[in-house]
């Protein structure tokens, strides 16, 4: 638990390093235009499609810190389910009901395992997809 603890951990603050020197650019609203420049439009729609097209798609950074969110709330999502399920099982141990705490307990546990282990598989997939932005736009 520790060790998820700590490259949890590392994975937030490399996430929060790369994402910090990501910014997005939003091009300008449109403007009304005058009938000399809806008169020349047709020749801009040329121009522009002879320029590369960018992809709107997420930096490297922001797709490393996404997947590292992701991973943050598989954790704590199933951590809830650990705590909720516990509790029911106290209860219904404390009111003479140990079939129904068993049960209680491990549905907390199976619900909390699926949680972690779905925000886990989504997140590290994010993290990779990063890494290779990151490691293709220096190579």
């Amino acid at each position: 638990m520790r060790c998820t603890n700590r490259i949890l951990s590392a994975m937030v603050v490399i996430a929060t390093v790369s994402g910090y020197g990501q910014s997005t650019s939003t091009p300008p609203p449109p403007t009304a235009s005058s009938a000399a420049e809806q008169a020349s439009a047709p020749s801009q729609a040329v121009a522009e499609k002879d320029t590369k097209h960018h992809n709107n798609s997420k930096g490297a950074g922001a797709e490393i810190g996404s997947g590292a969110g992701d991973i943050g709330k598989g954790a704590a999502k199933g951590a809830g389910d650990l705590a909720k399920g516990t509790g029911k099982g106290a209860i219904d141990l404390v009111t003479l009901h140990p079939v129904n705490a068993a049960t209680d307990i491990g549905r907390g546990a199976v619900q909390a395992g699926g949680h972690v282990a779905v925000g886990t598989a989504k997140g590290t997939g994010k993290v990779v997809k990063g890494t290779g932005k990151a490691l293709k736009k220096i190579f």
